[in-house]
C-alpha cells in the first residue's frame, strides 16, 4: 500500500517548542485559506452535523484559535487581520455572515470558548484593534451564554471561560454570579481521586481530561487573582488525575481509543500541556513533556489529513462510520487544544526539561472511576484496558465505544457496519449472541459492575431471556474472559479477540495468515498477531474478514473468533485472548495460555467447572 504523504505539520521531529509552533501554522493555514469572503466562516467539507451550516461555519472559524491564541501568547507572530475581520462580521447582526444569536444548548456556545481564550490570552492583539462598536457587539454576542441554558455537563465551563474573558477585557457584561453558579454545579460532578463525570452520567472518558480538567486548569490561571482557593482546588484535582491518566498512553505515545469524540485526536494529550500552562508539576516535567510529545509524534505518523492538509473526521484514518452526530468538518480542530503550552515561554521548565519515559507505572492499574483495569503490556507492544461496561445510549455506536470487554492502543476497537452477519457485526473484544445466527447482539451496557479481587465482574443482558455474568482477568500478556450464560432458548455465540490490521492479504483469495481449529483461532499479518483460545476446547475457531472501515485504527481487519451453540440453560464459556505487535512475545506465549487451574478459586465457588 502506498503510504499517505505526510502533511506539512507531520514533518519530524516534533520535539521542540519551535517545531510545535510550525505545526500550528501548518495545521491552521489550510483553514485560513478557506475563510469566507467576510472572514466569519470556514467551510471545510460537505458533510453535515445535527446543527446548522451557519454554526458549522463558525466551528470551522473558531476552533483553529485553540492553537493560534497560545501561539501568539507565546510571542510568535500571527496574522490576525482575517480573524479580526471575521470577528467583526460574525458578531454583527446586520452582516450577512452573522453567526446568529445563541439559543439554549446551541453549538454556538461551544465555539464561544475558543474566542474567549483568545481574548483572555492576547487582548492586545485581538481586542484592542477592534473599534468600540465592534467590541460591544462581540461582548454582547458572548454574554448571551449567561442568559440561556446549557447542557448539564462540561458545557458549563464555556460560561466560566467566557466570563473570564469578559473580566479580562473589562466588559461590564461580566457576570460573576453566573460564573459562580456554573462552577458550583461543576463541583457536583467531582467524584474524588481527580475524577469527574461529564454531567450526571456514567461516562468516564476523555471528557474528563480534555474538557473538565483542561478548562479547569485554564480557569485556575486566568482567575488565580480573583479566586485563589478555587484555583488551588482545580490544580490539586488535576494533579491527582495525572497519576491514573498516564496509564492510558503506551510507550510509543498512542492513547487508548475509548469513548466518544475520538475525532478530536491529539486533544487526548491536551491535559499534559494544560498542566504546564497552569503551573502544575503533577509529574516531573520531563515525564509530562514526554507524555505530551510522544503522543503528538504518534499522531503525526497517522493518515489523518486530506490532500489539502485539512484534518478529517475519523480517528486513525478518515472514517465517517465512527463519527458522532455533532461532528462537522470543522470539529477535528479541537485537536489544537494540544498546543496550549505554546503560550509559555521557552524558559518554562516544561520546555527546558528533557523528555523522559512515564513511570514507574503499574503493570495493572486499578481505576475504579472508569471501571477499568489498565494493563501495561510493553512486551506485547500495547496498553490494554479491560472495561466494566459504561453506558452510553445516545452516541452513535455508544455500546462499542464504551462497553467492549477490552480496548487497545495497538488494535483499537470496531463498530458495526450493519446488522447481518459477523462480518458486519465486527464484534471484536465482545461476546455476540444471536437467536437466528444472522443478527448479533453484544453488551450495550452493564446492569451492574465492580472490580473485586483483581477481576472485573459485570452482569448484562444482550436480549430478553438471556443474561450473562462476565469476569475479566489480566494474565499478562493475555487476558482471560469467563462468562456464565443463562438463556431461556437456544442461542449462537461468537466471541471475538483483537481485530488485526490485515494489510497484505488479497481480498479476492483465501484469507492467508490465519489458522483455525477446535478451540482456537489466530491470525498473523505484518502489523502483528492476534488469537483467541477456548480453555474448554468446545467452541470452534473462525477468522472473520470484518467489513471495511469498521475498526477505528485500521481500514481492513481480520477477527479471530470462537463460535458456539448453546441450548436453554446455563453454560460456562472461558477464553484467553492474546495480541502482540511483534513475534517474540507471541512465540513465547501463544502455546502457553493460562489454564483453568490457574484461575481464582472464587470462580469455582461460583460454579465454574474446572
Amino acid at each position: 500500500m502506498t503510504p499517505h504523504p505526510p502533511a506539512a505539520w507531520q514533518v519530524p521531529p516534533l520535539d521542540t517548542r519551535a517545531a510545535l509552533q510550525r505545526a500550528v501554522r501548518a495545521l491552521t493555514d489550510p483553514v485560513r485559506e478557506r475563510l469566507s469572503p467576510g472572514g466569519a466562516s470556514a467551510r471545510l467539507g460537505a458533510t453535515g452535523a445535527h446543527f446548522s451550516a451557519t454554526a458549522a461555519g463558525l466551528e470551522g472559524f473558531a476552533r483553529p484559535l485553540w492553537g493560534l491564541a497560545p501561539l501568539a501568547a507565546g510571542g510568535a507572530e500571527v496574522d490576525w487581520a482575517p480573524y479580526l475581520r471575521g470577528i467583526a462580521h460574525g458578531s454583527d447582526p446586520e452582516h450577512p455572515e452573522y453567526w446568529g444569536t445563541a439559543s439554549a444548548n446551541d453549538q454556538r456556545l461551544v465555539e464561544m470558548a475558543a474566542l474567549a481564550l483568545t481574548l483572555a490570552l492576547v487582548p492586545e492583539q485581538v481586542w484592542e484593534p477592534l473599534r468600540a462598536a465592534e467590541r460591544l457587539r462581540l461582548t454582547r454576542w458572548l454574554a448571551r451564554i449567561n442568559e440561556v441554558g446549557t447542557p448539564d455537563n462540561n458545557w458549563l465551563f464555556f460560561r466560566v471561560l467566557v466570563n473570564d474573558a469578559l473580566h479580562r477585557v473589562g466588559s461590564p457584561l461580566h457576570d460573576p454570579a453566573a460564573e459562580r453558579e456554573a462552577l458550583r454545579r461543576l463541583d457536583d460532578f467531582y467524584l474524588g481521586d481527580g475524577w469527574y463525570s461529564d454531567g450526571p452520567t456514567r461516562q468516564r472518558d476523555y471528557y474528563v481530561s480534555f474538557a473538565m480538567h483542561f478548562y479547569g486548569l485554564i480557569h485556575s490561571r486566568l482567575a488565580a487573582d480573583r479566586a485563589p482557593e478555587r484555583a488551588r482546588v482545580l490544580r490539586d484535582r488535576a494533579a491527582l488525575f495525572a497519576g491514573d491518566f498516564a496509564h492510558w498512553f503506551d510507550d510509543d505515545g498512542a492513547a487508548l481509543p475509548f469513548g466518544r469524540s475520538l475525532t478530536y485526536r491529539f486533544a487526548q494529550g491536551a491535559f499534559w500541556g494544560a498542566l504546564a500552562f497552569a503551573g502544575v508539576e503533577a509529574l516531573p516535567w520531563g515525564q509530562t513533556k514526554g507524555l505530551a510529545l510522544r503522543h503528538l509524534r504518534w499522531w503525526a505518523r497517522q493518515p489523518v489529513t486530506d490532500d489539502a492538509g485539512l484534518l478529517t473526521i475519523g480517528y486513525g484514518y478518515p472514517n465517517l462510520l465512527m463519527a458522532e452526530e455533532y461532528n462537522s468538518p470543522g470539529s477535528p480542530y479541537w485537536a489544537l487544544k494540544f498546543f496550549l503550552p505554546l503560550a509559555l515561554p521557552e524558559s518554562h521548565p516544561f520546555w527546558q526539561a528533557d523528555e523522559e519515559p512515564a513511570g514507574p507505572l503499574d503493570a495493572v492499574s486499578v481505576q475504579k472511576h472508569p471501571g477499568m483495569l489498565v494493563c501495561r503490556e510493553s512486551e506485547a507492544g500495547h496498553v490494554v484496558a479491560l472495561a466494566g461496561g459504561q453506558e452510553n445510549t445516545w452516541t452513535r455506536h455508544g455500546p462499542e465505544k464504551y462497553a467492549k470487554f477490552a480496548y487497545s492502543t495497538a488494535f483499537g476497537f470496531s463498530v458495526p457496519a450493519g446488522t447481518r452477519g459477523l462480518e458486519q457485526a465486527a464484534a471484536d473484544s465482545a461476546l455476540a449472541l444471536s437467536d437466528d445466527e444472522v443478527h448479533w447482539r453484544v453488551r450495550e451496557a452493564s446492569i451492574e459492575a465492580r472490580i473485586d479481587s483483581g477481576m472485573l465482574w459485570s452482569r448484562w443482558r444482550p436480549m430478553a431471556g438471556v443474561e450473562i455474568e462476565t469476569w475479566l482477568l489480566p494474565r499478562s500478556p493475555w487476558h482471560v474472559r469467563v462468562h456464565r450464560l443463562t438463556t431461556d432458548r437456544a442461542v449462537w455465540s461468537a466471541e471475538g479477540g483483537w481485530a488485526l490490521d490485515r494489510t497484505g492479504d488479497d481480498p479476492a483469495g483465501p484469507l492467508g495468515g490465519s489458522a483455525t481449529g477446535p478451540g482456537f483461532a489466530c491470525s498473523s499479518f505484518p502489523a502483528g498477531r492476534s488469537g483467541v483460545r477456548d480453555l474448554y476446547g468446545t467452541r470452534v475457531g473462525e477468522a472473520v474478514r470484518t467489513a471495511p472501515n469498521t475498526n477505528v485504527l485500521h481500514p481492513r481487519t481480520v477477527l479471530p473468533a470462537l463460535r458456539g451453540e448453546h441450548g436453554p440453560g446455563t453454560h460456562w464459556l472461558v477464553s484467553a485472548v492474546l495480541g502482540t505487535t511483534g513475534d517474540d512475545c507471541w512465540n513465547a506465549a501463544w502455546d502457553r495460555p493460562p489454564t483453568l487451574d490457574e484461575l481464582p478459586a472464587v470462580l469455582t465457588a461460583e460454579g465454574m467447572p474446572r
